[in-house]
């Protein structure tokens, strides 16, 4: 089992291309917070990412930053530079004539990539909303990541028969790519989030077992025995590594399939009680009342009003 694999696609955090960025000059652009996050890759030149309360951060060609979901944040030429707002009508004229939005003066001497990700709201598993501030890699770091955005770029620039198939398929691979490379070279930094599960491979190895299986009656115990570790260990390494018990980690993963299951399909609750893991239908209605406020019933009928 692909653990970042699923979780991505039950999480449904799909990218989009936002827009091409050409500068020069003296330039300055502030991006409202989101709810998706955006990641910034810097093909020439030099991009200054802009956070509040946190130093301007330099990010050099082959460069590329991952900006968490819902944060507020500007691109600029310089460190100290003014930045205005976002002019979202002419990124979206720029981006559906297929041409790059200027900004600043000629000639040019910065290029760059914006991508934006976008999850399921249902759904509370998230590779991408465990991230706390802004992930960046160099270009010594990423050359296989380089070679990816070698790639979407060439599809930019000669759009041809099956671009846009290609773009879609291009911006999910780099999202995979970026998370891969920046988790193996900062484990440091990865403690407390999902991330950090990947760095423990007794975490790693029950989240592979929850997640091919969700049916199964999974306990701390019965885990614990899986992975021949014993309890304590297990539940110690869990809540170092993802910040939570392994049963908390279960129910929720199994009510993020559930909830998805709900809004999605016409299935009866009693099928998607079983599916994820629930003896009876009255064990999952509680279960799910408890996470999400509501009975399964009454939020299926909410979502699809």
């Amino acid at each position: 089992m692909d653990v970042l694999a699923e979780v991505l696609r039950v999480s449904g955090a799909r990218g989009a291309l936002g827009v091409m960025l050409k500068a020069g000059g003296t330039w300055g652009l502030w991006l409202d917070s989101a709810p998706g996050a955006a990641l910034h890759v810097v093909s020439r030149g030099t991009v200054w990412l802009h956070v509040p309360g946190a130093k301007p951060l330099q990010v050099q060609a082959g460069d590329a930053v991952l900006v968490p979901p819902g944060t507020a944040h500007g691109t600029a030429g310089g460190a100290g530079a003014a930045m205005g707002s976002c002019d979202r009508e002419a990124a979206a004229r720029a981006f559906g004539e297929g041409r790059a939005l200027r900004l600043g003066s000629a000639p040019v001497q910065t290029e760059a990539i914006v991508l934006h990700y976008e999850q399921d709201p249902e759904v509370r598993t998230s590779v991408l909303a465990s991230l706390t501030r802004p992930m960046h890699i160099t270009a010594r770091e990423n050359a296989q990541f380089r070679r990816t955005v070698e790639l979407l770029a060439a599809e930019l620039a000669q759009p041809q028969i099956g671009t846009t198939a290609a773009i879609n398929s291009i911006v999910d691979l780099l999202l995979v790519q970026f998370v891969r490379a920046w988790a193996a070279r900062h484990p440091q930094e990865r403690s407390g989030s999902w991330l950090g599960a990947m760095r423990d491979p007794v975490v790693r190895d029950a989240l592979a077992r929850v997640h091919a299986q969700p049916e199964h009656p999974w306990t701390t115990e019965t885990l614990a025995a899986a992975t021949s570790v014993s309890r304590a260990t297990l539940s110690r390494r869990f809540r170092s590594a993802l910040g939570q018990t392994p049963g908390a980690y279960v129910t929720q993963w199994r009510i993020d399939l559930a909830s998805v299951r709900l809004r999605d399909t016409d299935e009866p609750v009693e099928s998607i009680s079983a599916a994820v893991g629930y003896g009876s239908p009255h064990a999952f209605s509680r279960a799910f009342r408890r996470a999400r406020g509501t009975a399964p019933g009454a939020y299926r009928s909410r979502l699809r009003k």
